[in-house]
């Protein structure tokens, strides 16, 4: 028998991939209760049942999000040298964020630009997912340095965070309505700025 107000054939990990794409589509503060009903086809009484509150699903909502196979973790893992991780990362998100079978950008990205100040375990849950990536970032550039690829006196956090703030920009972009060409033309520019660090 159905726990009490949840409806039958309840799927929560179906329900749960709905909430992610509306917290992507519309941020932590434009998704209402409402609209997550609506997408996960349950109703206020199930969401809170299996979720908690709202807090409590979009921080799980982000975890599963983060938890898919995405850009950034293949490109630092899997390139031969730094200079083709940071290109694959720009690159292979740039064309993620305007796939049209998703909505546009990312949902850490879209949903601390709009996050409201008083939201303090939203927004912690946020820069602790992007804090992740630039300290993967630093991580992977260290190791450059240690092998001889990036000078030994270069600014690793500066360069780091250049390019983790570059990631983020395209984001936006995207978000904006940037098209799949024009944040390509960006990241051709941005590897100009690494050869200028470390040579072609």
């Amino acid at each position: 028998m159905s726990p009490r107000g949840r409806p039958r054939g309840f799927d929560r990990d179906a329900a749960l991939r709905a909430a992610v794409h509306v917290f992507w589509e519309r941020g932590y503060e434009g998704a209402s209760i409402a609209e997550l009903c609506a997408a996960m086809g349950i109703n206020r009484p199930s969401l809170y049942a299996a979720f908690g509150d709202k807090e409590a699903l979009f921080a799980e909502a982000v975890a599963r999000y983060e938890g898919e196979e995405n850009a950034t973790a293949r490109a630092l893992r899997e390139q031969p040298t730094a200079r083709a991780a940071v290109e694959a990362m720009l690159r292979d998100n740039a064309d993620a964020y305007c796939d049209p079978a998703t909505p546009r950008g990312c949902l850490v990205v879209t949903s601390a630009v709009g996050c409201a100040p008083e939201r303090a375990a939203v927004r912690a849950r946020l820069a602790a997912s992007q804090r992740a990536v630039s300290e993967a970032l630093s991580r992977r550039l260290r190791r450059a340095v240690e092998t001889g690829e990036l000078p030994a006196g270069v600014d690793v956090a500066a360069l780091a965070g250049y390019y983790d703030a570059l990631l983020q920009g395209l984001s936006l972009q995207a978000r904006a309505g940037a098209s799949r060409r024009r944040l390509q033309r960006i990241v051709d520019h941005a590897m100009h700025a690494w050869d200028a660090v470390a040579g072609p």
